[in-house]
């Protein structure tokens, strides 16, 4: 009967965290939609400390469509594992490429089509070798585990950090580091993770008829939930405004998943039972994600698709076979860069109007 029950939650957990993939992947272009249209309305942008997006309601069908995807996300952490629910945020990295795409004309070139995939198959690794977190049923149990030391120290830097990067560093780079943003977002989600895996726990308690109430710990939760989702909601507008949507997603993901492992794998205890091969699967599937996020950052600006390969291929093979070029063959090559080349330099201009690094927004 337990099996049975472990299986239904698990199936539970799954579909609900799917559901939030999508929600959030939509969420992420329907906000920055809503930004851009204030962007060519003169209004002060939310890089720049501005909140006009509150008057805006495609900002707000993005909240809601984000908050929708945050509550499945949350129901999801009270069925199933951190280290299932939170690889399986990569989904959303696909959903927003893929509708940036059609919305926003943020197009993927080559590289970034092969990192969104090496991103959904590193996560996929990441769920069938996830470590299995040890079991917490009631809200004492959980105050236990948050007053351990290392969760404690865990806890006290990552609000350190936070405070350094919020005070420090973004005002002075967070304009044109696309970590700084991002960074806040993702540590402070960690924090986030372990009071939602806590309320869901509170929820199900009430659901018992347990004074849960009563109990000083939910109330501290819900609270820390409150600040924690406030500052990350305020610092990804602001990366969404300031840099492109197809590259904040996935850089997101890759930042905050590691900080939830961190987070899950000191406060549950998730890493002292794994076997060897699943550790060796785990930090596999990560790398591969790291991978695809590598390739879809840094080739963001390359012009190059599948309809570029034969060209490529032919000029390789002439070169390899020493085949003399005709002096009609130079000159088409010639005209055909300098073609190639005001089209990059248009694209690039494009790009760069869309990205909001130019001041004619």
């Amino acid at each position: 009967m337990s099996q049975t029950r472990g299986r239904y939650d698990f199936c539970i957990g799954l579909v609900l965290a799917m559901s939030s993939s999508i929600f959030i992947g939509g969420s992420f272009i329907l906000k920055k939609k809503g930004l851009l249209r204030l962007a060519r309305k003169g209004s002060m942008r939310a890089g720049q400390g501005g909140h006009a997006y509150l008057k805006e309601w495609l900002w707000w069908a993005g909240l809601l469509s984000m908050g929708a995807g945050e509550v499945a996300n949350f129901a999801a952490y009270a069925f199933a594992p951190a280290t299932l629910v939170t690889p399986l945020g990569a989904l959303s990295v696909l959903v927003s490429a893929i509708l940036s795409s059609f919305s926003l004309n943020e197009k993927l070139n080559l590289h970034g089509k092969i990192g969104c995939l090496l991103s959904i198959l590193g996560s996929t690794v990441m769920v069938i070798h996830a470590p299995q977190e040890e079991e917490v049923e009631t809200l004492d149990e959980m105050s236990h585990k948050l007053g351990d030391p290392g969760f404690v120290v865990f806890a006290t830097l990552v609000v350190i950090v936070s405070l350094i990067l919020i005070c420090v560093v973004g005002p002075r780079h967070g304009q044109t580091n696309i970590l700084v943003y991002i960074t806040i977002c993702s540590v402070i989600g960690a924090l986030s993770v372990s009071c939602v895996k806590g309320l869901g726990i509170a929820i199900k308690e009430l659901f018992a008829g347990k004074p849960v109430l009563k109990h000083p710990l939910s109330w501290i939760l819900l609270l820390s939930l409150t600040v924690c989702v406030s500052t990350q909601i305020n610092y990804l507008n602001r990366a969404l405004d300031i840099f492109n949507t197809s590259i904040v997603t996935p850089i997101y993901y890759v930042i905050f998943t590691t900080s939830v492992l961190t987070c899950s794998a000191i406060l549950f205890k998730e890493w002292q039972h794994m076997a060897v091969d699943d550790i060796i699967g785990t930090f596999s599937g990560f790398l591969t994600i790291i991978v695809g996020i590598f390739l879809l950052h840094a080739f963001k600006d390359v012009n190059f698709t599948l309809a570029n390969l034969p060209l490529s291929l032919r000029k390789d093979d002439r070169a390899a076979n020493g085949t003399l070029l005709s002096t009609y063959d130079n000159f088409n090559d010639d005209e055909e860069s300098s073609a190639c080349l005001g089209e990059m330099q248009s694209t690039e201009s494009l790009s760069a109007r869309r990205n909001g690094s130019l001041s004619a927004f």
